[in-house]
């Protein structure tokens, strides 16, 4: 990791629902400590309205996000890469830190279906959270 703030980027295909509940929450969670991106091997128009509708059930906004193309830069500029199915789609960058969570995947799931994944993900990003910014 760099000495400044640290840098994730949260990756799934659709960048539509697991890596922006993911974000949302390191946002929520982390304040201005961390950097947060997040990207998709193929974007869809759209965030995933059950996502969007599960966040804003524990006080996370994520409207304001938009479905990003995941760019060799995006990834290169990273301290850590949070990839949800990716695939092969995603660069590997010697040094980098890598985590691949094995996540179901939202995707034409109502609200229902979307809130345990929502719930893992928060424990997840919390267990990153206590990696990344160890208590001082």
């Amino acid at each position: 990791m760099s000495d400044s703030k640290p840098t994730v980027l949260f990756v799934c295909v659709h960048n539509a629902g697991r890596s922006q509940m993911a974000a949302g929450w390191l946002r929520h969670l982390a304040g201005d400590k961390v950097e947060v991106r997040s990207a998709g091997s193929e974007p869809a128009e759209t965030i995933n309205p059950a996502a969007v509708e599960a966040m804003k059930e524990v006080g996370i906004d994520i409207t304001d996000q938009t479905p990003t193309k995941l760019t060799w830069d995006a990834a290169k500029e990273s301290d850590a890469i949070i990839t949800m199915g990716c695939g092969d789609a995603c660069p590997v960058f010697p040094g980098k830190r890598y985590e691949d969570w094995k996540l179901e995947d939202p995707a034409g799931k109502g609200v229902d279906a979307v809130r345990p994944i929502r719930d893992e993900i928060k424990n997840r990003i919390e267990a990153l959270l206590a990696d990344l910014l160890p208590a001082s």
